[in-house]
This record gives C-alpha cells, structure tokens and sequence, in this order.
C-alpha cells in the first residue's frame, strides 16, 4: 500500500465513522495556506497584579506556534472564569495579550480572568478560537487554582467572532479544544463570517467604480495604485479626522454604503464621515479573497448583487452602474470542514444553546451594523430566539463603547444565564424601526460628541471599548 493510498484510506474510515455517529463528515484537505508559513514570536507578558488578585502570565503552546497568556483570580474568586478574545492585532510577528476593559470591575465582582495572544496574528479566528479554548482548560495548571465552576466568553470585534463562533454546535463538535461556555458576550462583533469581507470588497469595488478607475477586473491590482485620484473624485477632503463627500459620485457612495450595511439610521452619516474607518475599509482594497492568506482561495463573490443607492425603482445611472461592475464567483470550497479542528474561517450559523448578548454602534463602518441583523435572521432561521438579546449604541466608532454600557450588558448577561430571566434588547431588523430618530436610545449611556443625545441623555462619557 503507498502512502497516498494509505492517506485516501484513513479519510475513508474517518468519514465513515463520523457518518455513523451522526455527525456531519468533515473533509480532509491537503489545501496549504499562505498563513502556515508565517512564523510569530510570543511576548511574554509583564502584567502587574491588581490588588486582592494573584496573576499568572506566561507562553504556552498554540494551534499555530506558541501563544502568550494571562490569567487573573481574586483572592475572593466566585469560581466563574471569563475568557477574553482580543480583536484584529495586525499583521505583525509579535503576539501580546490584550487586557479586556472590565479587568477592575471582574475582579471587583469575583470574576477571574484569562486572556491569550493567539498563537498568530493577521485574521485568524481559527486560532483564536482553539488558543482561547485551551487555555481555559489549562487554568487549573496554569493558575494553581481550582477547575472553574462555569465559563463565559467576552470579545471585540473579532474577538467577538471568536466569542460568537466557540459557542456554535459546529465549534463544538470539531474543536479540538472543547470549551462549555455559560454564555457569550460578542461586542461590535463580525457575526457572519463571509460577509465583513463581502462588505470590505464591494465598498472598494463600487468607489473605484464611481470614481472611474476600476481595472474592470477582480482582483483589482490597480486599486491602491489609483486610491488618490479615486478619492480626489469622490471626496472635496480627505486630509483630515472627518472626510467630506463631493455631492456627485460621493454622494452616491455615501448612499451605497448606508444601503449595504444596514439601511438608514442614527449616526451613520459621522460613521462614514470619520476618516480613520475609511482609511481601514480602503486600505483591503484589491484584495484577492484569501482574507491575506488564511484562505486558500477566494471566498467573495458578488453573482447576482445588485447595487443601489436609491431606494424604489432601480435608476438608469444604477443599472448602468450595475451593468459595468465586474462580477466574480466564490471558488469551490473556500473555507472547507477540517478534520484536525475548527474551519480556518469558523462559521457564525446562529446554533446555539446557551444565552448570548450582543452591543453593536449604530455608526460602525469598519464592522458594520449589518451584522447584527444577518445575526438575528441566522439564530431565528435555527429556532434559538430565545437565546439572543442585542443592544444598540448610538455611537460612530468600531467598538466605541463606554464602562456603563459595558457593565450593564455583562450584569443582564449573567442574570440572565443565572435566573433565566431574559433582559431587553433592541429590534435591529424593523427598517422604520431602526431609522427612528431616536434609535439605540434605550441602552445608549451618555452622548457622544457629533452625536444628537437622546431625552434626559448625560453628557459625553469617556469610551471605553476596544478593537
């Protein structure tokens, strides 16, 4: 028997065997990445404990190399360990632990912490789903303490997909580290895996587009070579914090957007206008769908979109528009089931078991609002309604959340995974709901600058979230 044979065989009992335990069989793929051949250094981290706590840090092994850790316990720990995911780090070699913004109030409250580097930066969900996992279960050794009595999982941004993918029925049943969490708090999270990078592609595409210097092809190579003479034609500044559309061209892509991210409502508009999100959004511009290699091949496609930056019937310039914009399809299996753990995209379908709260801005480009809403229509499609509650900020930054806004959402949380009494949130579907003008009013503490406050709003707080 060769070894190839020998491989197709082993496949061959694997599928079958999960076929027969009910599970859905997973692919063996021999695809290789750009991401496994890139090499990171673990940076031990040089934490200082808080008062009444006792700190553990150090490196361990990850998924893709080593990964930094930290982990936090007061004196007074109520048994109930809370991971930390940190959100997009870049695309550097060296990994840090990210401390989570309610590091003092956890410990305040009994909580302990544990946070990891990941064991790779660029997107990788995938480990950090599998890094922050094991590390759970490494606690006990780690910290010299105790097994948790019960696990909860908080994350930003992406952080908030690898909060929102861990306590998926896919995520537990391929994992190789399997964690049961309580309950989940993803904040100004991806929610669906594929479209953050649909939004990221169509964006850029439509304002070459509009602005006369697409290549007419995809991937665009032309695009980051054309980007000042595309925003000269789409924008009257762009050297500032707050950019400003012309009222021709930028003001269709102005449109456009609103409509691809989650249709009319507050604080959109400084949303777009705030220059240090349009530099993140455009700076993916000419990408080639491999999300810079943790993909094998391309996952966007635009088959079939039509875009619009009018509402009613279709205009002559967006048929025009529409007719000239190149149109690609996703390759075959881009992020297919793995045998060896979770997907290197981890998927957000919406099966879950336990209770998960979300907070989104209402003003999010970078992230947008959208996601909150294909969340809500994943959890429904799967029966699990009962299982979500989602609050609307009435902010313009990724992540912009302030201490109150935090604490209150992570208190109802664990009420709730405690009592069973599920808390209040916001409709983030109803289009005449949420283009009310007084939208996100009920969770919103405080006002931000640019930002037209609510009845009986407090004054501008101090945010404080994180990428």
């Amino acid at each position: 028997m060769t070894v190839r044979s020998r491989s197709i065989t082993l496949s061959t009992l694997l599928l079958g065997s999960l076929t027969l335990s009910g599970c859905a069989p997973l692919l063996y793929s021999s695809d290789t990445r750009v991401q496994d051949t890139r090499t990171f250094q673990a940076v031990p981290p040089t934490l200082t404990a808080t008062k009444g706590a006792s700190l553990s840090q150090g490196v361990m092994p990850g998924i893709q190399g080593e990964a930094a850790y930290a982990i936090e316990v007061p004196d007074t720990w109520n048994g109930t360990l809370v991971m930390y995911t940190h959100g997009y780090a870049g695309n550097g070699s060296e990994l840090k632990v990210q401390t989570p913004p309610l590091r003092e109030y956890w410990l305040a409250q009994g909580y302990a912490w544990a946070a990891s580097s990941y064991s790779s930066n660029y997107y990788d969900v995938r480990a950090g789903v599998e890094d922050t996992n094991a590390l759970a279960l490494a606690f006990p050794k780690l910290s010299g303490k105790a097994t948790p009595s019960k696990y909860l999982i908080v994350g930003f941004s992406m952080g908030g997909h690898v909060a929102g993918a861990t306590v998926e029925a896919e995520t537990a049943q391929t994992a190789r580290n399997r964690v049961h969490y309580a309950a989940a708090m993803p904040m100004c999270g991806v929610m669906d895996e594929t479209y953050e990078f649909q939004w990221l592609a169509d964006y850029t595409s439509a304002a070459a587009q509009l602005a006369g210097t697409s290549s007419g092809t995809y991937p665009d190579t032309t695009f980051h070579k054309n980007l000042p003479v595309t925003l000269s034609k789409l924008f009257t500044d762009f050297s500032g914090p707050l950019w400003q559309e012309n009222d021709g061209a930028g003001a269709k892509l102005r449109d456009l957007a609103k409509t691809l991210t989650g249709g009319e409502r507050p604080v959109f508009t400084l949303g777009f206008h705030l220059g240090g999100y349009q530099q993140a959004v455009l700076s993916t511009g000419g990408g080639d769908g491999t999300l810079t290699g943790i993909l094998p091949r391309n996952v966007y496609s635009n088959q079939g979109l039509s875009y619009r930056w009018t509402a009613g019937d279709i205009t002559p310039d967006e048929v025009a528009f529409n007719a000239a914009l190149f149109r690609t399809a996703a390759a075959n299996e881009p992020n297919p089931p793995r045998w060896d753990g979770v997907r290197w995209l981890p998927r957000v379908q919406g099966k879950i078991g336990v209770p998960v709260l979300t907070l989104h801005t209402t003003g999010d480009f970078y992230v947008p609002f959208r996601h909150q809403q294909l969340y809500r229509q994943h959890v429904n499609a799967q029966g699990h309604s009962d299982l979500l509650v989602q609050r609307a900020i009435r902010a313009a930054g990724h992540c912009e959340f302030t201490a109150a806004e935090l604490v209150e959402g992570f208190g109802d949380l664990v009420k709730w995974e405690k009592t069973g009494s599920k808390p209040a949130g916001d409709d983030v579907t109803t289009p005449a709901v949420i283009a009310d003008p007084n939208y996100g009013c009920a969770y919103t503490r405080g006002t931000r600058v640019g930002v037209a406050p609510c009845p009986g709003a407090d004054p501008a707080p101090t945010p404080s979230g994180s990428m």
